[in-house]
């Protein structure tokens, strides 16, 4: 708890704006400071101005460009250290001291440095030996490098000996393997992460069509093959992969990248480069004029040399991830102080000193001597100021490692001048530190990695001057703010990235090429359904279900009916209720000339036997109505087609027909035996009686048609008796009428959906029903309402038992034929 509160009180310190009174005695030394303790230091200070591919000895190799991006980091050291050993409550009596070196981002030169951290504090050099237990190195422990490129050709040299490497910038997930690095740590996250939440950021806008651009070093290559491994399993397609070259002319390489860019229309591209190979490629970008989506890694994602670009925002949205970290507001201050130190120096006329003690003697800088107030930028700059706080958080872990390995407290520490420091040993206890700085608590993983995010940070521009809006963070889960996002499009929407558009509902993709991101989109047809989202086939309904097209489930089947209130039912029972109205008004006619000759020629009682049977058959149509059940089904046909029988023979063939009727129902399924095996390829569908076996509903039928049929015949060519009525006609125009009726009726049901069928079976009935009540009775009742005089035993006496026929007479000749003979 001790510790923990020296350290607030400490950062609190570094983040106070007023100047605390230890500025007034720190080093005009930049790069070395002798101590108690030492630490080295690797920054990019400088830059590369010549090829080393000629390179044919080992001699020294000098980069003069300064690289002001490094050179502010390396003064983030510097002020660090100074601040422990200001405050003397982490270390106190101890001193800690520095060695600052310049990588100059090349690994013939980051060699050099690396071997004299690793000299024997008491000879100060470098021996060959069986055990390195007891072996005290000149240099407690290495803060850095910063490029993953260097890590990779020191890492495993300093994991021999097990001394402490703590980098502010190597961000490869390559280093969280400790059997190959083991004395790596890090204060930034892993790109892993960054690789993860990128992902995350595209599955979020529903980008799947991508392309990935890095730099061909170690950060450029692990980031883009990590990404494309996690984009895999998150459905996202990698349409194009490129790598610009660092070491080699990036320019042929470059065209190259963006041809391929523009040939694949993606509208996002993933940046995974070290900022001067950013630098090369955006400047082609712009030279192109081409816009899209850019995500930026944390390595260039606020770097001044891509945000001074000319014209760099004409190259559309650039959205890029940055290390959740703590600001060091006194930073600027002290180096202000620092810089007007420098200054007052030079007035004196004072060279800066080379040597004092332990200290470096190859200066990564000799013009900062020259340093001065104008040059606060090299500590004011965002990139700057994001990457400081892992330096400090770098420097700040070791200090604490010390204060927990030496037993420090408030005023002193277990330590003395022959007090030895293993670098194993303090490796052990940095790992197992944990460092809380104004509330961020700072710890390490088994891999060395740190328990920081990101933070996502969109560039915003106005009148050409770029400006940073956080638009959301990361750490475990992706959290973004969506109203803040501003897009830089015509419509000001969010850009779409897609090889093909998404597919409506209740169609699969089917894959098209190598991606799985292109592709057709295959409606599911009838009996089939779209499972999931990103099914490629589409499933069978189980059985007794059933989907139409494009559908995303199936369902058991809906039932239609002629229910009472449809047009249809509506219609029918008007139909029947004139029709009923009709053969009534025959039969009250007919009883008010009950014995009359008209009613004992057309047969008596039976035709009222037949009379009612066709008012019985118009009312057993009532059982096509409504919701049908097994009862109904069973007395459906069988009574339409014997009630048509009994009119058609009256009672002479009604027991063959009851026989034919009978079969049909003992043998045809009952409704719930029609629908129990019924096969479901249908979502909806009318519900009527099964007519089952078809061949028993044209026995029935059939045999009523030909007993009409031998009725026309039997009274087609019958003579027609003189000067008495005609019932042979009315005999044969009904016949005729019921036969054609129903030979109509057959090609017609035939072709029709069972709802169809229903309404035309009524209709045919109703329709045949009238044509032998208009044919048979509608005659007779004229006679009876407009020719009563013509009802004598005398015109009816043909068809009348027991009255004697009236002997035919020869017809009147004319008189002038009489005369003539």
């Amino acid at each position: 708890m001790f510790t923990l509160f020296v350290l607030c009180w400490m950062f609190s310190l570094s983040c106070s704006q007023s100047s605390p009174e230890w500025f007034q005695n720190i080093s005009t030394n930049l790069f070395s400071l002798s101590g108690d303790i030492l630490l080295g230091g690797l920054f990019p200070i400088n830059q590369l101005t010549r090829n080393l591919s000629n390179r044919m000895e080992p001699d020294n190799i000098n980069c003069e460009s300064i690289n002001e991006y490094g050179l502010g980091l390396s003064l983030v050291m510097k002020f660090t250290v100074d601040e422990i050993n200001a405050n003397q409550t982490l270390l106190p009596g101890i001193k800690l001291g520095y060695e600052i070196f310049d990588t100059c981002m090349q690994s013939a030169i980051i060699v050099k440095p690396t071997i004299s951290f690793l000299t024997e504090k008491s000879k100060k050099q470098l021996d060959v030996e069986c055990n390195y237990t007891n072996y005290e190195t000149r240099i407690a422990a290495v803060i850095g490098p910063y490029a993953s490129e260097m890590v990779t050709v020191i890492g495993k040299l300093l994991g021999f000996f097990l001394m402490p490497q703590i980098s502010y910038g190597a961000t490869s997930d390559v280093f969280s393997d400790k059997s190959l690095y083991p004395s790596f740590i890090r204060t930034v996250p892993s790109d892993k992460w960054q690789a993860e939440v990128m992902v995350l950021l595209l599955k979020e806008f529903n980008w799947t069509w991508v392309a990935v651009v890095g730099s061909e070093d170690v950060y450029g290559q692990d980031g883009q093959r990590e990404f494309s491994k996690i984009a895999e399993k998150m459905s996202i397609c990698v349409a194009y992969q490129g790598l610009i070259p660092i070491y080699n002319d990036p320019g042929p390489v470059v065209n190259t990248i963006i041809h391929n860019i523009q040939a694949t229309n993606v509208g996002v591209v993933v940046v995974f480069s070290l900022p001067e190979p950013a630098v090369v490629f955006f400047k082609e970008v712009i030279r192109r004029n081409i816009t899209a989506v850019w995500i930026a890694s944390t390595a260039w994602a606020i770097h001044n040399k891509l945000t001074s670009l000319p014209n760099i925002h004409t190259v559309g949205t650039i959205i890029g991830f940055t290390d959740r970290i703590q600001t060091l507001n006194l930073l600027t201050t002290y180096t202000q102080q620092l810089f007007t130190k420098l200054d007052e120096k030079r007035k004196k006329g004072s060279p800066l000193a080379s040597k004092s003690g332990t200290v470096n003697p190859n200066n990564p800088c000799p013009q900062c001597w020259n340093l001065s107030s104008d040059n606060i930028t090299l500590v004011t700059e965002p990139a700057v100021q994001h990457t400081a706080f892992s330096v400090y958080a770098a420097i700040y872990s070791v200090a604490l490692a010390l204060h927990n390995m030496l037993g420090c407290n408030s005023n002193a520490c277990m330590w003395d001048a022959k007090r030895v420091i293993y670098p194993w040993q303090l490796l052990d206890v940095l790992k197992r530190v944990s460092l809380d700085i104004n509330g961020t608590n700072l710890v390490f993983d088994r891999n060395g990695n740190p328990n920081i995010g990101y933070n996502l940070v969109e560039w915003v521009w106005n009148n050409s001057s770029v400006h940073f809006i956080e638009v959301g963070n990361f750490y475990q889960n992706l959290s973004i703010n969506m109203s803040l996002f501003k897009w830089h499009t015509e419509n000001s929407k969010v850009p779409q990235s897609m090889c093909s558009a998404v597919c409506a509902a209740g169609q699969v993709r089917r894959v098209k090429g190598f991606h799985s991101c292109c592709f057709d989109c295959i409606d599911c047809m009838p009996g089939t359904f779209q499972a999931k989202e990103e099914d490629i086939q589409c499933t069978k309904c189980p059985e007794g279900q059933w989907s139409v097209i494009r559908s995303t489930n199936c369902t058991k089947p809906t039932f239609d009916f002629l229910s009472w209130d449809k047009s249809e039912s509506v219609e029918i029972m008007v139909a029947g209720v004139v029709l009923l109205v009709c053969e009534g008004s025959v039969g009250i006619l007919f009883l008010k000339h009950w014995g009359t000759p008209l009613i004992s020629a057309s047969g008596g009682a039976l035709s009222f036997v037949a009379l009612l049977s066709l008012m019985a058959g118009c009312l057993s149509l009532l059982l096509f109505l409504g919701q049908p059940g097994d009862l109904v089904c069973r007395l459906q046909l069988p009574l339409t087609s014997i009630f048509q029988t009994v009119t058609l023979s009256v009672i002479m063939a009604i027991s063959l027909q009851a026989g034919l009727c009978g079969g049909f129902v003992q043998n045809g399924p009952s409704l719930s035996e029609h629908l129990a095996e019924m096969k479901i390829n249908f979502v909806r569908a009318f519900l009527s009686c099964p007519i089952k076996p078809l061949l028993g509903f044209a026995l029935i039928q059939g045999f009523n048609g030909g007993m009409a049929l031998i009725s026309f015949m039997c009274t087609f060519m019958a003579v027609k008796p003189v000067r008495q009525y005609n019932l042979a006609r009315d005999i044969t125009f009904s016949c005729l009428i019921y036969c054609v009726i129903w030979v109509i009726f057959i090609p017609i049901y035939t072709g029709l959906t069972d709802m169809q069928r229903s309404i035309v079976h009524v209709s045919f009935c109703l329709t045949s029903n009238l044509g032998l009540v208009a044919a048979y009775y509608f005659p007779k009742c004229y006679l009876l309402w407009k020719k009563p005089e013509l009802n004598t035993s005398d015109h009816f006496c043909t068809f009348l038992e027991g009255v004697p026929p009236t002997p035919p007479q020869e017809e009147p000749q004319p008189k002038q034929n009489q005369a003539n003979n």
